[in-house]
């Protein structure tokens, strides 16, 4: 039985990813801040709730200890994120970075630095960090593209930063799977609920918590597969 934690499954991607991985028979943890809400998502779904804060140390190190407790993990899928500030790039301030990054970049780190000595010792461990496009140089570059006309200077750094931190972790820990992935422009509470359905956002979120241990590491991808970044 694979067991998969999504940081940030209460709603929206992370919830339907959620959805589809217990459907494929995983054991689903939701992480989520709010006890409440992430109870009653896991309830829906017939999964498991762990209360995880990706800014807090304690909390993290709480959510780690419990699920050694309760087994192991497989499969990380580092999905908590902010849209930050979004203040027209002169406008942008060095807080407002920080409050950007301590959850799309600090929080990765603080998540998985936690859960790696679970990884470790899985047979066939993965790491999905869910990243966007928004953080790809070459789709902010291309004038076809709609992210060429988006600039949102703290969260295009911090998720191309994340795409960073996945090659790296990928070239250190050699036997873990660890990918970033860009879900496209998806109707969540981010984007105040408009671009395509979850459904579609989700499905490579899923698709790259399966890759076996002969899978892809180090790499990034959407829907249609390799991405330029």
């Amino acid at each position: 039985m694979t067991t998969t934690l999504i940081t940030g499954a209460n709603r929206g991607l992370g919830f339907e990813a959620a959805r589809r991985l217990t459907g494929a028979g995983h054991t689903v943890y939701i992480g989520a801040r709010d006890p409440e809400r992430g109870r009653a998502a896991a309830a829906r779904l017939g999964a498991r709730f762990v209360r995880l804060d990706v800014t807090d140390d304690g909390s993290v190190q709480a959510a780690a200890a419990s699920l050694r407790a309760s087994g192991g993990l497989d499969v990380l899928v580092n999905n908590a994120g902010t849209a930050g500030a979004r203040r027209p790039v002169g406008e942008t301030t060095a807080d407002d970075l920080v409050g950007t990054f301590e959850t799309n970049v600090f929080g990765v780190v603080r998540v998985t630095h936690a859960f790696l000595p679970l990884l470790k010792e899985s047979a066939a461990p993965v790491v999905v960090n869910v990243g966007s496009a928004l953080g790809s140089r070459a789709a902010c570059a291309d004038r076809s593209r709609p992210e060429f006309d988006v600039a949102y200077l703290d969260y295009s750094a911090s998720k191309s930063a994340l795409v960073m931190l996945t090659s790296q972790y990928a070239k250190a820990f050699p036997a873990i799977r660890f990918n970033a992935v860009d879900p496209g422009y998806t109707a969540t509470d981010l984007t105040g609920h408009q671009g395509a359905p979850v459904q579609e956002g989700a499905e490579v979120i899923v698709r790259m918590a399966a890759v076996g241990a002969d899978g892809p590491t180090g790499g990034w991808f959407d829907n249609a597969g390799p991405a330029a970044w």
